[in-house]
């Protein structure tokens, strides 16, 4: 059920309309609008009696909501949720979101020269793995901890906003406290506890699809994360598991505009995860763009042929280099732009991004 309220109510109507909710058992859920505030209602098997609501001061229709993602859904929420920083940058809003680091911090050395040559490029958001869900158990498995703690140093010293994956509920809390955004990694999609953990969090939740997740999977494992009361949702698609051989996954970038459809949350693509092909992620970040991405996250290393995970996919700098200024060139055709290089290590106060 959804309770749509009047352009002009009042903060007061909202918590009345609130509370009622709860009184009556079930979980209300405020979203607010670029014009008016919804009320998502959670916990409800039917209808609500007519009268029940849609008589209280401010509330303009009571209506039901079809779909089995509630608090998703552009039912609830017509206009794009945009994902704000207190450091200015936003996911969602008319600046492509640009997340760029390695697959895993392996050393102090080598994260620092790679997040001060993103600072200088206008890169907003550093991403890096702490912990590392590996195929094999012998893979390298990430620096835990001393990882997180480098990447807090990295936001101290270029004021890059920090994204990196929790694995599970224990690493989770660990990275809610270092981090800017929690990442939850396609394998973990339909880990629930985990879902609903990471929802009741503070801190916005970067959700990338499933291997082989149907769109509707995609959406209702948000719906998690949101059902918990987190709403800064960001989801991400990284590609999915088909017969294909020529790349490590097939990047599904119909899933863009079929989640702007559906959905008022933001989207990434992933396009080194997507392809596994380092000569494959320009090219499909740059259809990424034009297809309506909110955004990227970029595999990048100073030296991919020493990385310890995922080097095969990881851009030399140089090369992101040339992938954002042609990204640069393709935003201002679909109203987006880019943030310009040489600007955000010198405007941004670190103290600012905690």
């Amino acid at each position: 059920m959804l309770v749509v309220m009047n352009a002009h109510a009042t903060d007061e109507q909202v918590r009345a309309v609130c509370k009622r909710i709860e009184e009556l058992g079930f979980r209300a859920h405020p979203i607010p609008g670029a014009q008016r505030t919804a009320i998502g209602i959670t916990g409800n098997e039917g209808e609500i009696e007519p009268g029940t609501l849609d008589e209280l001061p401010g509330v303009v229709e009571v209506i039901r909501v079809s779909k089995p993602y509630k608090l998703v859904s552009r039912d609830v929420k017509e206009d794009p949720t945009i994902v704000r920083f207190k450091n200015g940058a936003s996911i969602g809003g008319e600046e492509l979101a640009i997340v760029a680091g390695p697959c895993a911090i392996e050393s102090r050395k080598q994260a620092f020269a790679i997040a001060e040559h993103l600072a200088h490029q206008g890169v907003r958001f550093f991403r890096g793995g702490a912990y590392k869900p590996r195929t094999s158990p012998y893979s390298f498995q990430g620096l835990g901890e001393e990882g997180l703690k480098i990447m807090a140093d990295i936001r101290d010293q270029f004021c890059l906003l920090i994204v990196t994956e929790a694995v599970d509920n224990e690493s989770l809390d660990l990275v809610d406290h270092y981090a800017d955004v929690i990442q939850i990694g396609a394998r973990n999609m339909q880990n629930f506890s985990l879902l609903k953990k990471a929802g009741r969090a503070k801190k916005p939740v970067l959700l990338k699809r499933g291997m082989s997740a149907t769109l509707e999977e995609f959406l209702m494992a948000a719906e998690y994360v949101m059902s918990e009361g987190n709403y800064n949702v960001i989801l991400c698609e990284r590609g999915v598991r088909t017969f294909a051989d020529h790349t490590r996954n097939t990047l599904d970038l119909s899933v863009v505009p079929a989640v702007h459809r559906l959905s008022h949350l933001p989207i990434l693509v992933d396009p080194s995860h997507g392809t596994g092909v380092r000569s494959k992620v320009t090219p499909l970040s740059r259809a990424s763009v034009a297809v309506g991405a909110d955004g990227l996250i970029v595999e990048v290393h100073n030296e991919p042929d020493r990385a310890l995970s995922d080097g095969k996919q990881s851009l030399y700098l140089e090369q992101f280099d040339e992938l954002i200024g042609q990204v640069r060139q393709i935003a201002p055709v679909v109203q987006r732009r880019v943030a310009p290089a040489g600007t955000v290590a010198a405007r941004l106060d670190p103290a600012s991004t905690r």
